[in-house]
């Protein structure tokens, strides 16, 4: 089985080292040939383009990829996101496979995050799974024209020599005349998300991930949510061999979010399929009181003796405080 190890979406959001670039041990890799990026505007979209750029890069740092300069900018006016979809093509076209990208991390260096205290906001990205996003109607993640954002982008280092390679992330805004309510952004996962507690990880886990050994291997940690809110969208992160990620609510009793890939018969994660992905106007309550548990299962083939590291995480979008009371209907006569 090929084993590709694709970076988290989640472990490299940063803390003030991406604003400042004074992080040195987890710094991302810059390549030595320099290449482009870009933004264009539509109506209601943003499109930023990286590349064309030749992979392999030459350049790699352990198994992180090839990454592109950091990419800062601003948008014109104060936007409400609603969405975001991800590719990643040659120049003329020619769709490739999703597993050549690495990472797309949309950051937002104005606004602090919930989930770790002292970094700044990651409010979108991409990775293996390459999930389309579309929240529900009439909810959106606020970026203010002030903001200050930045995209970090790397590329598989695995794979095979192609020319001219470019990547797109599209963000999706909600036209000015649109009414949006405004969503925060929580973290949660089985390995640890927040960079300044990458110290305290347990031996088995690195940035790539949790060592997966062979056969079934279920993994749990516990969570406690540091604010209130009803969770409307849930964005799902894996790497290969994943069966499955599960949000529960330990106090109740309730199994919140339950997720399983698609994948090839060794494993190998092909995406999130839309009817995976939690997407409810409703929404589902999470709460300070209550406790909470992240849980991944894997299954690492037998006979394959190389080691495999895995990652289950969501990004969770949700609206502060408490979920509106569903509307009873009335009885029939």
């Amino acid at each position: 089985m090929r084993r590709f190890l694709i970076a988290t979406v989640m472990v490299f959001i940063g803390s003030s080292a991406y604003a400042d670039g004074g992080h040195n041990h987890h710094a991302v890799p810059t390549l030595n040939k320099q290449v482009g990026s870009k933004i264009t505007y539509g109506e209601n979209t943003a499109t930023l383009t990286f590349g064309p750029i030749d992979l392999p890069a030459g350049h790699t740092e352990g198994d992180m990829g090839d990454s592109m300069p950091r990419f800062n900018f601003q948008l014109p006016e104060d936007k409400y996101l609603v969405g975001f979809r991800s590719a990643i093509s040659t120049i003329d076209g020619k769709e490739l496979p999703r597993n050549y990208l690495h990472h797309i991390l949309m950051i937002n260096n104005s606004k602090p995050s919930l989930t770790c205290p002292g970094e700044p906001l990651f409010f979108g990205g991409a990775g293996l799974e390459m999930a389309e996003t579309q929240f529900p109607d009439g909810y959106g993640v606020k970026l203010a024209q002030s903001d200050k954002l930045m995209t970090v982008v790397a590329f598989y280092h695995g794979a095979p020599p192609t020319k001219d390679v470019i990547t797109t992330f599209t963000m999706f805004f909600a036209p000015k005349s649109k009414p949006v309510k405004e969503m925060d952004i929580y973290q949660v996962g089985v390995n640890i998300v927040c960079f300044t507690k990458f110290g305290d990880r347990p031996a088995d886990q690195t940035d790539e991930g949790i060592e997966i050994r062979p056969g079934v291997q279920v993994h749990t940690a516990p969570l406690k949510f540091s604010v209130d809110g009803c969770v409307k969208f849930a964005y799902p992160h894996g790497h290969d061999e994943l069966l499955m990620i599960a949000l529960e609510n330990k106090t109740k009793n309730q199994t919140l979010l339950r997720t399983v890939p698609d994948v090839e018969s060794d494993g190998t994660l092909r995406e999130f399929l839309p009817h995976q992905v939690y997407k409810d106007a409703q929404g589902f309550p999470i709460t300070k009181e209550d406790d909470y548990e992240m849980v991944m299962v894997h299954h690492h083939i037998l006979q394959n003796k190389e080691l495999q590291h895995g990652m289950g995480n969501y990004l969770l979008y949700m609206t502060p405080g408490a979920c509106p009371e569903q509307k009873k209907t009335a009885a029939a006569h």
